[in-house]
């Protein structure tokens, strides 16, 4: 998700040859995901286990996208054919509203190969909180891919870490110039909100929750009256330049998503730079990407075995260690694999209580059990449970978007 590098070429090229030539869409599956958000292994190797599991062969076309909603419009104005796509959560919410979304075919993979279990209770739980009516069970529509929270990513060198604990970081005039912000408006409203009504929070007359999902003028006002003093000590709104900037030392903290923090700590520690990662106390919110059928696929059976095949524990965790953001693999069968590669006490030596992602019984791996409220995992990938009980879900912000995107732009173009 949370990507904004746009492979123009490949989306121009495929549209030519799709344009050029008759098509036969039944050997034919047409994804669009988000750029850098795939494991090229994983994507090559589909079309043959593809056909070994159906005897049928069919050609893999991928596109990338770069924003949300421009990949939205093309499913939902564009009526374009895409049979998998990849898109936020608050967008899933969207096309189950709109009715732009087709069920997933589970019934047709058989049980030898059925890997949708393999998807973290936890993700199917907050999924559900998108459904727009109570009939609904969201995951008949959608499978968790990657997920996440919002926080800063910093650099110790300038910053100690108990100066970021609170959102109130980014009113400190000793980071004047220094700050970074994602050009999010949803993602940064969302967090900040929790920060304007920390009191009423604490007080017990307000939830997390209500405040992400319930957008007032009120609420949105109050997030702007703080972004407003943010600015002086901003120096960008940066889209997918933050990890140079942070590297190099011309900024010391940077509001953003889990998945860029650990891409940023990665490539930073090559150059000799160290970086983290914090959520401050007041909250944050947490994020999906789950693989959707639109309305307007037309090979729905490739769909549903493409997206069982991403759901695969192997998969999962070859498309994790690639991106470096975290996958939705989490479930009873998936645990041990994702827990065998990702457990490990010498590089992370303090625990994380990861219960309620990979459920609260011991879990069997290479012959050992592992207690699931004290493994030692990659803190960026996978928060403590006394962080993420802190956290709450992005919905879609319907008729509310516009006053959201209104308050941002008038920040941006202050001076």
């Amino acid at each position: 998700m949370r990507k904004f590098i746009c492979h123009l070429a490949t989306i121009v090229l495929a549209a030519l040859i799709l344009t050029s030539c008759g098509v036969d869409r039944a050997h034919q599956l047409k994804v669009l995901n988000w750029a850098d958000y795939i494991d090229e292994d994983v994507k090559e190797n589909f079309e043959k286990w593809y056909y070994e599991q159906t005897g049928e062969k069919v050609e893999l076309v991928y596109e990338t996208f770069d924003i949300n909603e421009t990949a939205l419009t093309k499913i939902e104005v564009g009526h374009e054919d895409y049979d998998v796509f990849c898109p936020s959560e608050y967008i899933i919410e969207r096309m189950l509203k709109k009715d732009l979304l087709l069920p997933i075919q589970k019934e047709l993979i058989p049980d030898s190969i059925y890997y949708f279990d393999n998807i973290s209770p936890f993700v199917t739980e907050k999924f559900q909180q998108m459904a727009p009516r109570q009939d609904l069970h969201v995951c008949d529509y959608t499978a968790g891919y990657m997920w996440g929270t919002t926080g800063f990513i910093y650099n110790p060198q300038y910053v100690k870490r108990e100066e970021l604990t609170s959102w109130e970081a980014l009113l400190n005039p000793r980071f004047a110039n220094r700050i970074l912000m994602k050009d999010a408006f949803r993602d940064v409203y969302s967090v900040l909100v929790l920060y304007a009504y920390k009191d009423q929070i604490a007080a017990g007359e307000v939830t997390r929750d209500d405040l992400v999902r319930n957008i007032t003028p009120e609420r949105v006002e109050a997030v702007k009256v703080i972004l407003s003093e943010a600015k002086k000590q901003i120096c960008g709104w940066e889209v997918d330049f933050g990890k140079e900037e942070m590297t190099k030392g011309k900024a010391w903290l940077n509001l953003s998503w889990s998945g860029d923090a650990q891409f940023a700590i990665e490539e930073a520690a090559e150059m000799g730079v160290m970086l983290d990662y914090i959520v401050p106390q007041e909250g944050s919110n947490v994020w999906f990407d789950g693989w959707v059928i639109p309305k307007y696929a037309q090979n729905v059976k490739a769909a549903t075995y493409f997206i069982d095949y991403m759901c695969k524990a192997e998969n999962a965790l070859a498309n994790m260690k690639e991106i470096g953001y975290v996958s939705c693999a989490g479930g009873e069968k998936a645990a041990a694999t994702i827990l065998a590669d990702q457990n490990d006490a010498e590089e992370w030596p303090e625990t994380v209580d990861a219960s309620y992602f990979f459920g609260p019984n011991p879990i069997m791996v290479n012959g050992k059990q592992l207690d699931p409220h004290a493994l030692h995992l990659n803190p960026v990938y996978y928060a403590d449970n006394s962080i993420i009980n802190r956290c709450a879900l992005m919905h879609d912000a319907g008729e509310s978007q516009e006053m959201l995107l209104e308050m941002w732009n008038q920040i941006k173009l202050a001076r």
